[in-house]
Order: C-alpha cells, then structure tokens, then sequence
C-alpha cells in the first residue's frame, strides 16, 4: 500500500524554489479552472513528482501544486468549440492540449495547454516519468552497481599490490643473474687462450663434433617430446581438461540464465508494471511486486557476474575464479526474500489469473517469440534453483583441482558459505510453508482453531480415521479419542500436529466442524496404546 505524504508550508516553499531553480521542466502553460471553465496562463515548474504553478515567472510563492504519484497524463484533441470562426478561434485551434488523470478518487483530471506541439510532448513525457516509486528503484540498481564497483576497486588494489610484490622479486631475480653472468664471462676471459687452438683442429674432428651436436640435439628434443605425451596422458593433465570443461558449460549456463532472467523482467514484470499504471488495470502495483519479488535485482546482478566470467574466458588458458565469488556471494541474500516468498507469489498469481482480462493479457505476454513456449510459472522457477547449481558446479571445480592448486581454499570457502546459505533458505522456506499450512487448515475449519495460530505447531499429516467404540465385557462403553460415546463406527477428519491431534467431521456440504467434545487433543495429556487383537 502507498503511504501517505503529509506536507506543511515550509515543505512546499522549499520544494518551490527547488523546482523554480533545478526543476526537470519549466514555462508557461494555460491552465483551464474548473469552476469557471477559463483559461488562464501559468508558470509550471516540475520537480520530481510534484507540479507547482506560479503566477509568473518572477513570482516567489506557488498559486498552487499536484502530486503527480500515480497520475496518467495524454494527449488531447481540441474542445470542439474552436474549430471556427473568427480569428481568435484559429488561434486557439492552433493550441495543444493534454490532460493529467490522478489516481484519487474526487480528484477533477488538471487540464493543460501549450503553442508549440514540440514543448507540449516534453511535458507529456516529463509528467509520465515524475514518479517517486522509479526514483528508488533506479537508486536501488545504481547503489548495487556502486557496491560492485567499490568491491572491484578493492579487488584491483590487492591485485596491484602482489604485481608490486613480483617485480620487486624479478628485480631481485635480475640483478642475481646479472651477477651470475659477470661471473661467467670472468671464466671465459680465462678460458680464451685455450680457445684459439681449436682453429687449428681436424677437420674429421670438427666433423665428428658437428655430427655430435647433432645427436645430443635429436636426443634432447625426442626427451621432451616423450616428456610432453606423458603429461597429456597423464591424470593431472586430464584433470585441467575437465576442469576448463566445467568451467566453459558454467558460462554457457549462466548466459543461459541471465537470458531467462532478462524475458522475465522485458517480457512481464515491466509490460505487467505499465498495464498496472492504465485506466483500468488488470492487476495492482502490490499484486506485481508479490508475485515478480525482487527478479529485476537478481537480473543485474547476474549480468554483472556473467560479464566477469567472460572475462576470465578472454584469459584462458588462465582461469582464475576465486575472487569473482568472493564478489558474488555477499550479494547473494537477495535470494532469501525471492524464495521465501516464492510459492506465496505463485498463489497470488493463480489468484490473478481468476481476472478474464488478465489471463488474457498474460496469454499474449508467453506468446512472444522469445518466451518459447514456456509460461509465466516456469520464469519464476528458474531463480529457485540457482543457488543448488553454483554448489553443484563448486563440487565438480574441486573434484578437479589439485590440492596444492592456488585457488583450492577460495573455493571451498565459496562452496561452504554457498551451502550455508542454502541451509538457512531451506529452513526459512519450510517455516513459512508450514505457518501458512496450519493458516490454511485454520480457514477450512468454520468454528476456526486458535490453537494453529501458534508458529511453533508443526504440522506432520493428516488424513480420514474411523472412530470405533470400545466393548468392555459386551456393553459399548466411551470411545478413547474424545468422550463422545458412539453406538456405531463413524468417519473423522483429523489433522496430526507437534503438540495436538484435531478431530473434524464433515458436514454434506463439505465443511469441517471440530467435535464439540474431544475435537482437540493435547499429545502432552495423551497416552497411546496400540491394540494388537484386531478383533
């Protein structure tokens, strides 16, 4: 539900001078009063979502202003009065009018017009983008994408610093094998006088010499290459192979997933967001938010993600994965509220499908090409099990890395945390199915059970159960499951929880009524005896 904004004097003097100095648009329009049904001319002033009018331009105090929060502004043609006549009647024919609908009950629509068609478009548009609700939610996806660039910054600067820390070693490496070959040409100056005897050897030897380099060299480069074959054929070796191999299907399922993801947000959630803002909506604004959560956030995130997994693709052979989870996963609890709500957003989809007009609309949203076939329900799915696959995809990255690899720790770190948060979704999800299980079973009963409104009862199952009298010594004697004394065997809805046993009969209609004695157990006060002699 929208809340409601209380304004006083010096809020709206304030908010004036910001619309006169930095507001989104300016001029004079003819406003048309509802009392006298005359036009008479005004300087406007837009600031955010609200529209403040001056008697002039010079003019300090605002003659009045609109909240434009759910408004609808169009295009209209001119009243029928000023098709002709004199001269004054041409000039008004010539004028553009356009009218904002609010969304408030009682309110008169406010009707505007300009002289040029241009400047009336500008401010047709101006007021259909004047709107509080889109403000946040574009503030909302510039801080997440702050937040990733600050964590990127952050990233880099680690990055430099062990750059840094290299070539501070190479220098050190360097100026070692400088030394190094100082030393080795000291010995070649003393070896030199040696050296000029070997102009005057055999030429067989030189021979001999030349056929021996030869060998040593064909020795040397058959080493290596039998070198290179057992390491292609070696387990390591066909370790990296699979390795990349996991890696490359985990970017092709992630573009996969960033598509899935985009048809959603531009083929539903923002064509069902504008229908919501017509005349007659098909659907609420609340109805929107519940049923679609927060996907469009889950959507630039991922992009962002996928954008640094091609990245590292561009590196390859070098795949270095570690610290694009480090990035990924503190955002990752986005996806608490998304499937904590999920089967409840379904509910409220089904709900709305019951509107003609809606399931008709919805219809032709999954016949658009790019949906392929699929419906609605299946889009919502796809974020339930993402989570599951990146520890999927972490379990086989590890049962290919080497122990000794440098980016072993990072991904087990990744891969605990990612289990962890799967744990805590998992817990969350099944508390608030079962509050809404024992709410559910509440609603079908019509004398109500105030006891299914504690959190901590936990419901285990429920089914229908004879309800037989006991004999004792041939004489029908009260039943153990209630006080009710039956004269023939009857049949009992009963729904089993963690601390009571609910006994229900069922009406012709269909309706549930508690026995009005013994229709609810404690188990803490019961006792169960199981009789083996059927008869």
């Amino acid at each position: 539900m929208q809340k409601s904004v209380r304004y006083n004097e010096g809020h709206a003097l304030y908010l004036a001078l910001l619309a006169r100095k930095e507001g989104t648009k300016r001029g004079y329009l003819s406003k048309k009063t509802a009392e006298t049904n005359r036009w008479h001319e005004k300087w406007f002033a837009l600031y955010q979502n609200v529209l403040f009018y001056f008697e002039g331009e010079q003019s300090a105090r605002p003659a009045g202003m609109y909240m434009l929060e759910g408004c609808n502004c169009e295009r209209v043609p001119a009243p029928k009065g000023c098709a002709a006549g004199s001269a004054k009647d041409a000039a008004l024919d010539k004028q553009h009018y356009f009218t904002v609908l609010f969304g408030h009950e009682g309110q008169k629509p406010l009707e505007l017009r300009c002289e040029d068609e241009a400047d009336g478009d500008e401010w047709v548009e101006a007021i259909h983008q004047a709107s509080y609700s889109d403000i946040l939610i574009e503030r909302e996806v510039l801080m997440q994408k702050y937040i990733h660039l600050v964590q990127i910054v952050e990233t880099e600067k680690i990055a430099a610093n062990q750059l840094r820390h290299q070539l501070e070693d190479q220098d050190t490496e360097i100026e070692r094998l400088k030394s190094e070959i100082v030393a080795l040409n000291k010995t070649k100056e003393k070896m030199r006088p040696y050296q000029g005897n070997q102009e005057d050897e055999d030429p067989d030897i030189k021979k001999i010499k030349k056929v021996q380099s030869f060998m040593r060299g064909w020795l040397c480069r058959r080493k290596w290459k039998t070198i290179v074959q057992d390491y292609i054929c070696s387990p390591h070796a066909e370790s990296m192979r699979k390795r990349n191999q996991i890696v490359f299907n985990m970017v092709e399922a992630e573009s996969e997933y960033v598509h899935q993801l985009y048809v959603l947000v531009n083929c539903f959630l923002r064509p069902l967001r504008m229908a919501a803002s017509s005349k007659k909506p098909p659907i609420s604004h609340d109805d929107v938010s519940s049923i679609f959560l927060n996907s469009e956030t889950i959507m630039f995130l991922h992009e962002i993600f996928h954008q640094g997994l091609k990245a590292r693709i561009a590196n390859w052979p070098t795949l270095i994965l570690a610290d694009l989870f480090d990035i990924l996963l503190p955002m990752l609890n986005i996806y608490q509220e998304f499937v904590r709500n999920h089967q409840y957003s379904l509910q409220v989809l089904a709900n709305c499908k019951q509107n003609r007009d809606f399931d008709k609309l919805l219809k032709q949203y999954e016949a658009n090409p790019a949906c392929e076939g699929r419906m609605l329900e299946t889009f919502l799915t796809y974020p339930m099990f993402q989570i599951p696959r990146y520890i999927i995809t972490l379990h086989e990255l590890l049962a290919h890395t080497p122990h000794e690899h440098v980016e072993r720790k990072s991904l087990e770190f990744a891969k605990s945390k990612l289990e962890e948060l799967s744990r805590v979704m998992h817990d969350e999800v099944s508390d608030t199915e079962n509050i809404r299980k024992n709410l559910a079973i509440e609603r079908t009963i019509v004398e109500g059970c105030d006891i299914l409104l504690d959190t901590s009862q936990t419901f285990i199952r429920q089914g229908s159960l004879i309800q037989v009298p006991s004999v004792e010594r041939g004489k029908l004697s009260k039943v153990r499951l209630g006080s009710l004394s039956l004269k023939k065997e009857g049949e009992r809805q009963c729904f089993l929880f963690t601390k009571h046993f609910l006994i229900c009969t069922r009406s012709s209609g269909g309706k549930l009524h508690l026995l009005k004695t013994g229709g609810v157990l404690s188990l803490i006060e019961c006792t169960l005896i199981e009789e083996t002699d059927a008869s």
